[in-house]
């Protein structure tokens, strides 16, 4: 493998919130953007994403996602 990059981007809350709900077990979001990026028309997925995720429980899963964060950081 060569040299990778890191690059840093800004998404709006509710955004990192749809990548993270198809986002699959053990996927990073590099291999999630990808993923999306390979389909045949990965700007129609990604529009189609735009206000189709529901939470039950936002709360509980804002501060599931801030202590993942947390220990990331650590």
């Amino acid at each position: 493998m060569g040299i990778h990059l890191v690059k840093t981007i800004t998404i709006r809350d509710e955004v990192y919130r749809k990548l993270t709900a198809i986002k699959r077990k053990g996927e990073s979001f590099s291999e999630l953007f990808d993923r999306l990026a390979e389909c045949q028309d990965s700007r129609e997925t990604l529009t189609k994403l735009r206000a189709t995720v529901e939470f039950k429980n936002k709360e509980q899963m804002l501060s599931e996602l801030s202590n993942l964060r947390a220990e990331r950081r650590s």
